[in-house]
């Protein structure tokens, strides 16, 4: 199973030792937390430009510490280096994260633009 360790994000030392290592799994198309137990999962569509974002899971005894947001980040940095799409399924994506940051807007997959990326139109 080929992975890749992606930075939990945040700035300088102190906010690396604090967030959570974010693990891409791309046999199994989620972003996951080193022990596995939270992640989010995707759907890759129009021959892999556009990556929907399905599911997000935080087991209960993980939630409240900003993992589902973390791997949102870790979801939407891949997709903007990779100039890849992201259509937001998941009701804890849109509802919630990208309410929350809205500068993620610009990666919004949009049907009416050959391609959206670098835009500032939302769905």
């Amino acid at each position: 199973m080929a992975t890749t360790r992606i930075s939990g994000g945040g700035g300088g030392a102190a906010a690396a030792a604090e967030a959570p290592k974010i693990v891409w799994n791309e046999a199994q198309h989620r972003f996951e937390t080193e022990d596995k137990k939270a992640y989010i999962e995707y759907v890759l569509r129009n021959d892999g430009k556009v990556m929907d974002l399905v599911h997000t899971f935080v087991p209960s005894s993980k939630r409240g510490l900003g993992l589902a947001s973390h791997l949102c980040v870790a979801a939407f940095n891949h997709a903007k280096s990779h100039s890849i799409s992201v259509i937001p399924t998941c009701s804890y994506v849109s509802d919630t994260f990208l309410l929350r940051n809205p500068t993620w807007n610009s990666l919004l997959y949009s049907e009416d633009a050959k391609s959206n990326i670098g835009t500032s139109s939302a769905l």
